[in-house]
């Protein structure tokens, strides 16, 4: 995909990695797949469904917190010191019932629990249903493009 600014000055190549599971630093699933694209890029960028997500009738709900805890695990899994890229939130469906609710629990569990070991540059709400935030994440997305690539760290050395 595509990122391009209002008046096509500006362009960003995406990558969509879709279908990440528990397990895919393992290869379950499409993981090596998937996960070989996010070893090219400079930025990360989650967008998660902020009244959560079920990803088979079988499996319990998770909340957009332990959808992003669980991201989170499987990238470092795979290549320790990737979460320490930029990272941008975009909770997404902020339009539906409860939405602000739902992002207040999510920024006080990701202060309190997470934000520590995992820097977030910033976390966004939106609606791709009606646009409410896209131009501010467009905007984000295409300035951040230009920062300077940085090597992930093996968040194991301790020296």
């Amino acid at each position: 995909g595509e990122v391009v600014n209002a008046d096509h000055s500006r362009r960003v190549a995406i990558a969509d990695i879709p279908g990440l599971i528990e397990g895919a630093h393992e290869n379950r699933g499409l993981g090596h797949v998937f996960l070989l694209h996010i070893e090219r890029t400079r930025v990360l960028l989650f967008v998660l469904d902020v009244q959560g997500f079920q990803l088979h009738h079988n499996l319990p709900h998770r909340t957009p917190f332990e959808t992003f805890g669980y991201l989170c695990r499987e990238l470092e899994l795979y290549m320790p010191g990737l979460t320490k890229r930029p990272i941008v939130v975009a909770m997404n469906k902020m339009d539906t019932e409860g939405a602000d609710d739902e992002f207040s629990i999510f920024l006080e569990q990701y202060k309190a629990k997470l934000a520590k070991l995992v820097k977030v540059s910033a976390i966004l709400p939106i609606s791709c249903y009606t646009g409410q935030g896209l131009d501010q994440l467009t905007e984000m997305l295409l300035e951040m493009k230009y920062m300077p690539y940085r090597k992930p760290v093996n968040l194991m050395d301790t020296e």
